[in-house]
């Protein structure tokens, strides 16, 4: 007999996530706000742009920074000083 450690999906929290969706009507591309490094995102489906959108989704503890902040501070380091 096969008893699985992995919870259920009913176990995990949810919450009301801010989403960026494809504003193409037949397109069902969406990604999480806070894991998109463009300020107005293209659809990786379809190449349309994409608007805001809120969506129920299961909560992500991130272990790090916000990878916004993390990419906006390496690309400060990075850039020549004069």
């Amino acid at each position: 007999m096969y008893f699985s450690r992995k919870r259920p999906p009913e176990d995990y929290p949810t919450e009301m996530t801010a989403i960026w969706k494809c504003a193409k009507e037949g397109c069902n591309g969406w990604m999480r706000k806070g894991y998109s490094f463009e300020d107005v995102p293209t659809c990786a489906q379809c190449m349309s742009p994409m608007v805001t959108s809120m969506k129920e989704l299961p909560v992500l503890y991130d272990s790090g920074l916000d990878r916004k902040a993390a990419v906006k501070s390496m690309k400060v380091k990075n850039t020549p000083s004069e």
